[in-house]
């Protein structure tokens, strides 16, 4: 597996198609793929040996108090081969990470036990999710 950090077209054009392997993702057009990966302070991505992108994550942070990482994403043909946890331990030790504070996720209940294994938690002393949903 090769690591990258930035993107060609190509390789946001294969993330646009990991993106409708998914349900949460499905709906996302490639424009709104392309301004994902722009706007995010840090992509992580990694290619096969046929330098097809296989797995991938995007990072926001002020890399100082906060982090959010987002879009946890492995091909379903790579499942299970430890590509999330690579992701994972390229996330905590990115060098640009290294001050944050907080890292932080969204995931949905199920995925908790992956997460925990790499230190993430979901007890926050009483802090709730808020949601303003633009229309």
């Amino acid at each position: 597996m090769q690591i990258i950090y930035s993107f060609s077209d190509n390789h946001i054009q294969q993330l646009h198609q990991l993106y409708k392997e998914t349900w949460w993702s499905k709906e996302r057009t490639l424009s709104e793929t392309r301004r994902g990966v722009k706007g995010s302070q840090i992509c992580i991505g990694l290619l096969d040996n046929g330098n097809n992108l296989v797995a991938f994550t995007r990072i926001i942070s002020d890399f100082t108090y906060k982090a959010i990482i987002f879009d946890v994403i492995v091909s379903a043909s790579q499942q299970g081969k430890g590509l999330g946890k690579q992701l994972m331990s390229l996330v905590k030790h990115h060098e640009e990470l290294q001050n944050v504070k907080h890292i932080e996720l969204y995931c949905l209940p199920e995925m908790e036990p992956f997460y925990n294994r790499y230190d993430f938690t979901a007890e926050l002393d009483g802090i709730k999710l808020m949601r303003y949903v633009q229309r």
